[in-house]
Order: structure tokens, then sequence, then C-alpha cells
């Protein structure tokens, strides 16, 4: 899974609220009404300035997108998305250049114009389709918000740079804005309470502990807000330092700390009274209809919550057949549900510490980058990091997660791993979580993007998770081309893995459209995983939190599959892998519609009768 400060899809942050509108997106191919389309002297040039004047608009408005992109300009501000003004603004916004847009007739643009066109397009309107949705009455929850996003920023951890003094200080300025941030979630979850709209119980219980490790040790040094504070720049005198330490702790006691207080305050006591008993969206005015846009939008597709159900049932059926055979291979004579309680209870299968844990995935990162030449013809130039999650948000973070780096390099991307729980973390994972998370996945595609040079801004720093989430569960399924599981229980790691995506497609239908209470999900998990109980609690958990996101894994990476099927039998021996994945890679986070019109117009342009290029 990625992370956008949110890459990702914090219903409360900034980005991941942008993040979570753009992923909820339209499945059908786009409709370009036709209706007022005008030629135009130089469509091209019209279209890039176009694409250019949204994306800068977008970055003042939403400064927390500048700075997940590496665009400084904005560091002392943080954006206040709940506001009735942000809303009304960036309605505003994508409404005039979305008709601007639509103004401008297609004509004479070749293949990549015409493709950037119909995505632009394409992205506004499901930003529009996603208005209706009450998400800013959901600001916070246990998995993505921007309080949690705001103390990794803090730590010094997270997006926001601690080089120069001005850094420090645009921090001190934001946190008024994060003051202001907290009151205006307070009103909405008030409003939500009014309306129904309110979190399940549980996942209140889940936020309220990392809510309280910002403020209630009471001391500042503590915090983890101090941390920038203890690598000073070397450049400043001793006059500097200390005026600039006194501002700042005076704003992480001042202002920092009882903005978390008083949203802890507000959620533990109102807020956590009127907790939904219901653990999905079925419990909630209009939720039938909520989840079924929400289905579609994160898959970009027209399926319905019944059929991506019934896909997952017989998935997890087939993945459990395999999963038998490697139990054959490897001689255990027990059966399947022996076979997960042997793996996950047998301690030679897990790692005696943290700190050979973080080793073994440094080891594998070496590994798959040696493979990756003979299969890509394209490699990012930026680098990741493999780091263990914060220990203030380790209990309740999933079991691993990446967050993409900036363009220029000059912030590597970061493949986290979370060290809380060792027996979460077995060794037969380690290939496949690597895979999906950092080469060729997450890191490998989002960092790919991000260098397209030649792109608009809007095409580079898009995301859509069908797309994204898709290609890292394929990126998993080439590791035995990659010359990796070549141990069983490695394989089986893989497995694994797509088990859990399986299962999504079961379990977040199950929750939402069905009726399922948390045990009914956990127990189903249990009853078809190897998966660690803890870690399963925390995949349900999400799935309460974030509804239908999760399903977009499994149905990206089956649409990705099937469009490589249909590319090596319409070009048989003329099928070139390499050359596929750069198809796939080299527009972007594409929604799973616009993809396939992609792929099919490219295997046109190499039939021999047909002189069209890509």
């Amino acid at each position: 899974m990625r992370t956008r400060p949110a890459m990702n899809l914090n219903i409360g942050s900034s980005l991941v609220f942008a993040a979570l509108c753009f992923a909820c997106s339209g499945s059908s191919p786009t409709h370009v009404p036709t209706q007022g389309i005008v030629a135009s002297a130089n469509p091209s040039q019209e279209l890039s300035r176009l694409y250019e004047e949204h994306f800068e608009a977008n970055l003042g408005l939403n400064p927390s997108e500048a700075q997940a992109i590496g665009d400084y300009r904005y560091n002392h501000l943080l954006e206040n998305n709940l506001s009735d003004e942000h809303i009304a603004a960036s309605k505003e916004l994508n409404d005039t250049y979305l008709a601007r847009a639509q103004a401008i007739a297609a004509t004479g643009l070749g293949p990549a114009d015409r493709l950037r066109r119909e995505f632009f397009i394409d992205t506004l309107l499901r930003e529009r389709r996603a208005e209706p949705i009450p998400l800013h009455l959901l600001p916070v929850n246990q998995f993505y918000s921007v309080p949690n996003d705001f103390a990794v920023q803090g730590s010094g951890a997270g997006v926001h740079p601690f080089t120069t003094e001005k850094d420090y200080r645009d921090f001190i300025a934001k946190t008024s804005s994060f003051s202001l941030w907290v009151d205006t979630a307070i009103l909405r979850m008030n409003e939500g309470i009014d309306a129904g709209i309110v979190l399940p119980k549980v996942l209140i219980e889940r936020t309220l502990p990392q809510l309280a490790a910002q403020f209630e040790s009471g001391n500042v040094k503590a915090s983890a807000f101090y941390g920038p504070l203890r690598s000073l720049p070397a450049s400043l005198s001793a006059d500097e330092r200390q005026s600039l330490v006194t501002d700042y702790e005076r704003a992480i006691a001042e202002t920092v700390m009882p903005a978390y207080q008083r949203l802890h305050a507000f959620m533990s006591d109102k807020y956590l009274a009127a907790g939904k008993s219901e653990h999905g969206l079925g419990g909630i005015p209009g939720g039938e209809q909520w989840y079924a846009y929400l289905v579609s939008h994160h898959t970009t597709t027209d399926l319905g919550p019944q059929d991506i159900h019934d896909m997952g049932l017989a998935e997890v059926a087939r993945i459990l057949g395999e999963m038998d055979a490697i139990r054959e291979s490897v001689g255990f004579s027990g059966e399947l549900k022996e076979f997960f309680i042997h793996l996950t209870s047998d301690p030679k299968f897990f790692f005696a510490d943290k700190e050979e844990l973080m080793d073994a995935y440094q080891d594998i990162k070496v590994e798959i980058e040696s493979s990756l030449p003979k299969f890509f013809d394209l490699t990012p130039k930026s680098v990741y990091e493999v780091r263990p999650v914060e220990a203030f948000r380790e209990k309740n973070a999933s079991g691993a997660s990446y967050q993409p780096g900036t363009a220029d390099g000059t912030r590597p991307g970061v493949f986290y791993i979370n060290t809380y729980n060792l027996k979460a973390q077995p060794k037969w994972g380690v290939e496949t979580l690597s895979l999906h998370e950092a080469a060729p996945g997450h890191h490998f595609q989002i960092s790919l993007q991000q260098e397209m040079a030649s792109a608009p801004k809007f095409q580079r720093f898009s995301d859509s998770t069908a797309f994204a989430e898709g290609w890292a569960l394929y990126a998993e399924s080439i590791g035995k081309e990659l010359g990796l599981f070549v141990d069983p229980y490695q394989y089986f790691g893989r497995l694994s893995d797509e088990m859990l995506r399986a299962m999504r497609l079961v379990v977040d239908t199950g929750l939402h459209a069905k009726g399922w209470t948390r045990q009914q999900a956990i127990d189903y998990m249990v009853a078809n995983s190897a998966l660690a109980k803890s870690d399963i609690e925390a995949e349900v958990e999400r799935y309460m939190a974030i509804p239908g996101q999760a399903l977009s894994y499994k149905i990206g990476q089956l649409k990705i599959t099937e469009l490589r099927a249909k590319a090596e039998k319409t070009l048989g021996t003329e099928f070139d892998l390499r050359e596929f994945h750069n198809q796939v890679l080299q527009s972007g986070s594409l929604p799973m519609s616009i993809l396939e019109s992609k792929i099919n117009l490219w295997l046109l342009s190499k039939q021999p009768h047909n002189n069209t290029t890509e």
C-alpha cells in the first residue's frame, strides 16, 4: 500500500482528501460532451497552458499537495480543506477548467495529446461525481488523518523539510493552521452526529490513543514534534538558535499539544458516545448508494458490490488450491489449516529482532534491483529507503507502506516496515512485500511517473488507486520471472498476499453491502489465510475506515494481467515484455478504461497493415 501525506487516501488529510476524490473516480469510459467544442489554432499548446494553470492554481489551494511533490513555496500553510470556503473554491476551480478543456476540440491532436485531454477531463469529471458524498463529515480515522500526518511531519520524518531556519519558521506558522483545522474538524463531526454520519465506535477507540500520544506526557521535549530541534542547522548563531528553540517550544506547548487535546476530548466524550454500532456504510443514511458509488470510483470499473463479492469468493477458492499444492510440495502431512498454523507459529519462520527484520528487506532490495533490467527498459532515477514505522503510530499502522519521494530526488521514497509485532512479519513475506511496495511496485511506478519530464504536471502527479495498487499487485505476480520465489515458502508468501487482496473483495463488500460485522470479517479472514490475528484486525478496521479502497488492488491487477495476456496473444512471437511494461507505465496513473483504450491502440499500431504509432 502506498501512502500520501497523504499516496494514497486519508479522508482527513488535505492531500489524501484530494487523492480520495481522485481515486473515487468514474469507471466507464469518459463521455466528453461535444456541444460547445471549438477548434483552436493550436489545441495542443492551449491545452498545455490550461493543464499548467490548473495545476498551479490547485497547488495554491492545496499547499500539502505542493509539499508532497517537493514544491516548498507554501510550506508555511496548511489548507483547511474541511471549510465551506475551501470546498466551494475547489468546486469552482475544477468546474472552470473542466468547461475550458471540454471546449477545446480534439481535432488535430496526436495520440499522446488526445490521451492527456481525455485523462484530464476524466479526472475533473470524477471529482465532480464525488461532490455529493459528505466526506468532510468524517475527517478523522485511525488509518489516515491530518493529525497523524501532521505528527509525522512535525517529527522530522515526513515531507516537511527541516534544513534551514526558514523551514522551522514555516512549520511554526503552520501550527496555527493545524489548530484551526482541528476546530473545523470538531465542527464537522458535530454536524455528522446530527446527520447520523459517524464512525463506528471501534474506529473511534482506535483513534484516541494516537491523539493522546501527542499531548499526554505534558512534556514538550518528550513530544514527537521536538525531533527537529535535536538537529538544528549548524549555520545558526547562538542567539538565532535560542530564539528559534524558544518560539518552536512555545508553538508545541501552546498550539500543537492543546489542539490534539481538544480533539481527543471531543472524540472521547461526545463523539465516542455517538459512535455507530454497525461496522459498515449500511449503518449511515444513504450508505448503500454511497458504497455503490465508492466501489465504482475506486475500481474505475462498472462492477457492482455483488459482482465483486462473487469474484472474490472464486479467487479465494483458486488461491487456496495453490496454497494446498505448496503444502504438499514441502512435505507437510497435515491439513491446509494446520499448515497455516505451522507457518505462523514455528519460530524458524520469524525474525529474532527488529534489526534482523530490517536487514532482510535491505538484502532483498539489492537482489531485486539486479534483476529489473531484464524486464524493464525504464528504471527510475529516484532511490528509496527502507525504514521502520514511527513508534507513535506503529500499533495501528499497516504491515508495510510506501511514501513517495520527490521528482527531483532530493527526498527519497520510503518503504515503511512495521516492526511493532514480529509475528506479523514472517520471513516468507519478505520477497512479495518488497516487490509490491518498492520495486518494481509502488516506488518504481510512482517514481517513473513523477520523472516524466515532457508530460504535464497533472499527469506526472495524478493518483488512480486501481492503477497504482493494481500495478503493485501485478509486480508481485512477476516475481518468478524476476528470479524470485525459488523457495516454496517465499512463493507461499506471494500467495498469502494475493489471498489478502482476494479476501478484500469478499470482506469489504461484506462489511458495506451485506451487513457483516467486524467479527464476521475477522473470522472469514482467519479461516482462509495464514495472516497474524493482529494484522487481520488492522486490515478489517482499515476497510471499515476507507470503504471500497481495498477493492482496487485485485481489480486493477486483473485488468493489467488481462491486457498483458491479450498483448501476448495478439503479438505472438513479436511480444516484448519490456515494451508492454513501457506502454503501461509511460502515461502515468490511468483509470482502467483509459489504460485499456491505450493498450488497444498500441496493439492496433503493431499490426502489419497499420502504420499508426503511439
